[in-house]
């Protein structure tokens, strides 16, 4: 007899910019911890989840592999956008639309009237994953590549037509899983990990699908390094994918979902066909017989002709990351420099945005942020810098943004994330300070700050730094967790 059991889920976009976006990715850990536990303390043959949000969607792939009992993911969909009337133009909104309007309106580019008609307009009544190639979609876009959903299963809309076939054809999957005793681990392999990084960059992905895919791999004992992330930056962006374009997944599902991708990337040599999947068959025999992409729609690109020439995540490293970070940089441009700006809370860094005193001249820095306080992402900040510089992450016009928290996949510029958590010892991140240099190279996969080791030896004797004060989960998370490397796995 089937069991249906629930787990926690934190709202990013509700806790976004406040205390409880600390409880977001280690809330990974509690949905993961209570999938193992209900599945194995109740004797349960097999898994069918059904995630619908940034944590639970890699945090399912973690309890199969945990579990390595016959089972497979259902995303949950995604929501349509919402499209209004603005000043005349008509516009494409989406969760992003809300916070970067807080930028436009202390610019002064809309008054508050206006801002509050985007606030209220920016989701669509109906449910839903955010829309764009945010956190929720890259992941259930990487969990099929990978061969742990239905073909077209990410990119089927919620409470859709195809989204009820998959759900009708669940037990018929989960049924052939058990009688040919197809477990999770022979699905997530190497190479279907391959294929996941592979897609992240080609898709124009979230920063946290490095993060999720680094500890989905270590929980499933598949050797996987940031190293792999770097040996495949060469490839280029073929969506044009909201946040870095206009689409979102609404507009890929029309066209025919996100195997018809997987199928031209195959042909194409990029991806290996060859993985098995959960239907029992590789991921080139569940691909085979959908349609090529009609590359008019201005959805894909060809690889001939990419939407980017080059990926915008890129595994950074030098004397502010030894361990290397991650960036994510919507700019065909291959160097950038700045005076740091510093900013120990988001409250501070949006008060001397609102006051002007961030210019375009500023490499801005929020730090204390890292996973000692659950590593929170950055979206209220990075969007109203690009609300405020109004630029919508097309370009390079924007001051450059570091910090050793996280991105939301709706972030935007040019950005780095996981930098070393300045809460610990011996991090660089904790001695920056205002008028520093701070300068990135992509050709190299640099970030330095140009301040002599003397000069920070002696900052390191006179360094003060906020006090942390955690009790309950978060105070259990920081003790437990790990590092970059290994996906902030507890």
């Amino acid at each position: 007899m089937p069991l249906i059991f629930n787990t926690i889920g934190v709202s990013d976009g509700m806790s976004m910019g406040t205390t409880g976006m600390r409880y977001s990715l280690p809330s990974r850990e509690l949905i993961t911890d209570s999938m193992e536990s209900i599945v194995r303390g109740q004797h349960y043959d097999g898994l069918i989840c059904i995630p619908g949000c940034d944590k639970n969607l890699p945090a399912s792939a973690m309890a199969l592999a945990r579990l390595n009992r016959p089972g497979f993911i259902i995303y949950g969909g995604s929501m349509k956008p919402s499209n209004y009337n603005i000043n005349g133009e008509n516009k494409k909104l989406d969760i992003v639309s809300s916070f970067e309007s807080y930028g436009q309106f202390i610019k002064g580019d809309i008054t508050d009237k206006e801002r509050q008609i985007i606030v209220e307009n920016s989701c669509h009544m109906d449910c839903g994953a955010c829309s764009g190639f945010y956190t929720a979609n890259t992941m259930a876009c990487l969990l099929e590549v990978m061969g742990l959903m239905l073909p077209n299963g990410s990119s089927n809309m919620s409470a859709s037509s195809e989204k009820k076939v998959e759900l009708i054809n669940s037990g018929q999957t989960i049924m052939n899983l058990l009688e040919k005793d197809i477990k999770p681990l022979d699905i997530m392999t190497r190479e279907s990990f391959l294929n996941a990084v592979k897609f992240l960059t080609l898709i124009g992905g979230s920063t946290n699908g490095v993060i999720h895919l680094l500890a989905i791999a270590k929980t499933a004992g598949v050797k996987l390094t940031v190293d792999d992330f770097k040996e495949f930056e060469h490839l280029p962006v073929l969506t044009n994918m909201k946040p870095h374009g206009t689409n979102v997944m609404d507009d890929l599902n029309r066209i025919g979902g996100t195997s018809i991708l997987i199928k031209y990337l195959i042909d194409y040599g990029i991806l290996d066909g060859n993985c098995l999947t959960i239907t029992g068959k590789t991921l080139r025999e569940n691909t085979n017989s959908y349609r090529n992409i009609d590359f008019a729609s201005g959805v894909i690109f060809p690889f001939e002709r990419p939407f980017k020439q080059s990926s915008h995540i890129n595994i950074l490293s030098g004397n502010m990351a030894p361990q290397g970070s991650v960036s994510k940089i919507y700019s065909e441009n291959k160097y950038f420099s700045g005076k740091a700006i510093v900013f120990n809370t988001e409250e501070e860094m949006l008060s001397a945005l609102e006051a002007g005193k961030i210019t375009i001249d500023n490499f801005v820095v929020l730090r204390y942020q890292g996973e000692s306080i659950g590593c929170p992402e950055m979206l209220t900040p990075t969007s109203a810098l690009v609300g405020y510089f109004n630029v919508y992450g097309l370009s390079n016009e924007i001051p450059p943004f570091a910090t050793d928290g996280r991105f939301s996949g709706g972030s935007s510029g040019v950005l780095v994330a996981h930098l070393p958590d300045a809460y610990k010892e011996g991090s660089v991140t904790a001695l920056i300070e205002n008028g520093d240099i701070i300068s990135i190279d992509l050709n190299e996969n640099r970030i330095n700050l140009n301040v002599s080791d003397v000069e920070l030896e002696n900052r390191k004797k006179n360094l003060v730094k906020p006090i942390l004060q955690l009790d309950g989960y978060l105070e259990k998370f920081r003790k437990l967790v790990s590092d970059l490397e290994s996906g902030y796995l507890t």
